[in-house]
């Protein structure tokens, strides 16, 4: 081969060697560009591409691995935002319900060191103080006990139980209510039905909505509790012929600290102290028991739902799949 010809095919294959490095070189640019312009992207953590957004190649896989990290992390920040707004929303309710016991734990302080005041009325008083310290401590306790059932921290003890002897159980301690607001406890559990649960934390969810159905029904009224089981799960239904829940307040019944048309009174002066302190005392009031029955039959891996007609009463219907 003539030398010439040799010279001719090495400056040809040259010339691609260089045409290729440029092209490399370019796609190189081009590929950290679209990755430069990637990471842009992905700086607003709570707002991510979509993955259709990805180039292929070794930058997609890059890329990729980029979105699950991010991903990881959008997921953890969430997570660390809806607790620190639920810890957010746990004082406001913890400030709000403790304002009108305190307020009435000032006001009788108030009038304890009045000079002019009987013996008989400051033991009144001192009872009073203390009937509103045990309502504040039973309610802290009762939201500690509340939060550790939302985070799952809480242990449930399960074993097979009676269903009958859990709610006789529950009757023996609601009994002495029920006869005074005169409504009738009716109980039709089939013998030998047993459900799988933590005793206790079971015996209080039902005993909540037991009472709250009591609470709600007017005298010569009844509140009946039912159950039924299959192969597949296990239901309970508490029902009454109380007053009924009106369909805007239904959605929000099981809510920590909802009230259905009910209000909390503003804090009172001392110069109201005489003529209102007793119904600053009576009118406290806590819409905690259904929020804590909800999460604890949650805890059970089972639902509870509520149906309900103005003046006709209230169904709540409980099902237990383990």
């Amino acid at each position: 081969m003539k030398p010439e010809l040799i010279l001719a095919i090495l400056c040809v294959l040259f010339v691609l060697l260089i045409i290729l490095l440029l092209l490399e070189r370019r796609r190189r640019e081009k590929a950290y560009r679209e990755l430069i312009d990637y990471l842009s992207k992905v700086q607003d953590i709570t707002s991510l591409p979509e993955v259709s957004e990805m180039t292929e190649g070794s930058t997609g896989i890059l890329q990729s691995e980029i979105y699950k990290v991010v991903s990881l992390l959008k997921e953890a920040y969430s997570s660390e935002h809806q607790q620190k707004k639920y810890m957010a929303d746990m004082m406001s309710d913890i400030s709000h319900q403790l304002k009108t016991p305190l307020t009435a734990v000032s006001i009788m302080s108030e009038l304890l060191m009045a000079p002019n005041v009987f013996e008989e009325q400051r033991l009144e008083y001192a009872s009073r103080i203390r009937q509103q310290v045990d309502k504040m401590t039973w309610l802290i306790r009762t939201l500690l006990t509340l939060s550790q059932l939302e985070a799952g921290t809480l242990e449930m003890k399960k074993d097979l139980t009676s269903l009958d002897q859990i709610i006789k159980s529950i009757r023996e301690s609601l009994d002495v209510m029920a006869d005074t607001s005169g409504v009738l406890l009716e109980i039709r559990i089939p013998d030998g039905l047993s459900v799988t649960v933590d005793r206790h934390w079971f015996r209080e969810a039902l005993s909540n909505i037991i009472k709250n159905c009591i609470e709600h029904t007017a005298p010569g009224g009844y509140v009946r509790i039912s159950a039924s089981q299959t192969n597949l799960s296990t239901t309970i239904t508490i029902e009454d012929n109380g007053e009924g829940i009106s369909p805007e307040d239904l959605p929000h019944i099981f809510e920590r600290f909802y009230k259905a048309k009910h209000s909390v009174p503003e804090p009172l002066t001392s110069s109201d102290a005489r003529v209102s302190t007793s119904a600053a005392i009576g009118a406290y009031s806590v819409g905690i028991g259904l929020a804590m029955a909800k999460q604890i039959i949650q805890n059970h891996d089972g639902t509870i739902e509520a149906s309900s007609e103005v003046g006709k009463g209230t169904v709540f219907t409980i099902k237990l799949y383990s």
